[in-house]
């Protein structure tokens, strides 16, 4: 929305003087789409530190309500029930009502369950309070991904992507260190839980203060930024969103891809998060602040990892590399690095060589954050976020199916090495079916 010149405004004697028409020429654009994604940033780490916060807590816990292997992955699971379930509505309601709105309610909701589950009586009250949690983190990412339409021109989503998605290893790391260390100086897991919970309804009220849906509508957002975001274009963001569209509005062959590939890479990064720190205790007999700091430096080596891809990614595309070939050549690297670390990890003897080989590992995997740019690249605007939702979706399931499916290997086999060959399949599948989805059809921006 074009926005009315100041010099209509003035009077002939108050009109600027040649001397000031460099001024002029010399101002700068704003950089609140940038501070909105740090705003997203911010979000996506607390949404982690309050996710990991169990996974720290779960030795603990475990022992206070004497729960066997399978009733803890059970238990880790049920985040991902309701989550993924709304992850479909969650998409609509984003395209219908705006991402501002709904993510300060979950926000705020979120954080009022992570304190519920503080008081938690034993292993069904527990799971019962992960599955609200679940439920009301659930449309923070796709509406992550319907600000990057809005927000970013099509050159800077790779970035955009990542910035978002970075938060969320970040989260892992700071929680793993953080949760840990509250939980030892505390001598509880609950008021660890109650801390963070607060911290997310401190992010809740400001998210619903700085966020807006439609840029034209911040008050400090300038002209020159408003191109910068409507640059590549064919209409605005806003108007193009509200453009009726039939259908899902992706190709089918895409979408296909997108949902296989983002299933698997959860499935490798949930599986992390939920059972990494058991691996590190039982397989590598660190104890709880050893799990933090292992955890920390593990899930940093991801942020920075996440950030590298997608500034390599745009870095790439500048330099004139097609956007198809740049996106999945990293994606696929990244699988395949994961897919040998894992199977190089059982023949390590030395917990701290194994920690190592995670961190590279996270750093790679990472670069998985990309798939976030893909709604905004592959769908019609009006559907952004309901393609979010359903990519997010399958994620979800995922992230359902591996604590669950780790319990059961554990159990069953008594150690950690063929979960690590699990984690190797996935990976594989993965790199095929990136591959698979196509970046040269019609853009709709």
């Amino acid at each position: 929305m074009a926005r009315p010149s100041a010099s209509l405004h003035m009077t002939g004697a108050e009109a600027p003087s040649a001397a000031a028409v460099p001024q002029a020429t010399t101002a700068k654009a704003s950089n609140v789409r940038w501070r909105i994604f740090a705003i997203i940033f911010a979000l996506t780490m607390v949404n982690l530190i309050d996710r990991v916060s169990l996974s720290i807590a779960m030795p603990t816990i475990a022992h206070e309500f004497s729960l066997s292997p399978s009733m803890q992955g059970l238990i880790l699971s049920s985040f991902f029930w309701a989550y993924a379930l709304l992850q479909i509505p969650g998409g609509w309601m984003i395209d219908r009502f705006g991402p501002h709105r709904v993510i300060s309610w979950s926000t705020g909701l979120w954080g009022t369950f992570q304190v519920l589950a503080a008081f938690a009586s034993g292993g069904l009250s527990l799971l019962f309070a992960r599955v609200a949690l679940g439920a009301s983190e659930a449309p923070l990412f796709p509406s992550g991904g319907k600000l990057i339409s809005l927000w970013l021109a099509p050159s800077e989503r790779s970035r955009g992507a990542v910035l978002m998605d970075s938060g969320s290893p970040l989260g892992v790391a700071l929680g793993g260190l953080i949760i840990a260390y509250l939980i030892a100086s505390l001598d509880s897991w609950r008021l660890a839980f109650v801390i963070a919970g607060v911290a997310t309804l401190a992010l809740a009220w400001l998210a619903r203060r700085y966020l807006r849906d439609d840029p034209a509508s911040h008050p400090q957002v300038n002209e020159l930024e408003m191109e910068k975001i409507n640059a590549g274009r064919a209409t605005p963001a806003a108007e193009a969103a509200r453009a009726p569209v039939k259908g899902l509005g992706i190709a089918a062959r895409s979408l296909s891809g997108l949902l296989i590939g983002r299933a698997s890479w959860a499935m490798v990064y949930f599986g992390l998060l939920t059972w990494g720190p058991s691996y590190l205790s039982q397989a590598r007999g660190f104890d709880i602040k050893g799990i933090g700091a292992a955890t920390f430096v593990i899930f940093v080596c991801g942020a920075l990892g996440s950030l590298t891809g997608g500034f390599l990614c745009d870095g790439l595309i500048r330099k004139g590399v097609k956007r198809g070939v740049a996106v999945k050549s990293l994606l696929a690297f990244s699988g395949l690095v994961a897919l040998g670390a894992f199977l190089l990890l059982p023949t390590l003897s030395n917990p701290f060589a194994a920690v190592a080989l995670l961190a590279m590992t996270a750093f790679f995997l990472m670069w998985g954050s990309l798939y976030w740019s893909f709604p905004a690249l592959l769908a019609a605007p009006a559907r952004v976020g309901l393609i979010g939702g359903v990519m997010n979706m399958a994620g979800s399931t995922g992230g359902i199916a591996v604590p669950i499916l780790v319990g059961v290997i554990l159990q069953m086999s008594g150690g950690f090495a063929p979960v690590l060959g699990f984690f190797a399949a996935c990976s594989a599948v993965f790199v095929l079916a990136t591959l698979f989805i196509s970046l040269d059809e019609v853009r709709h921006d």
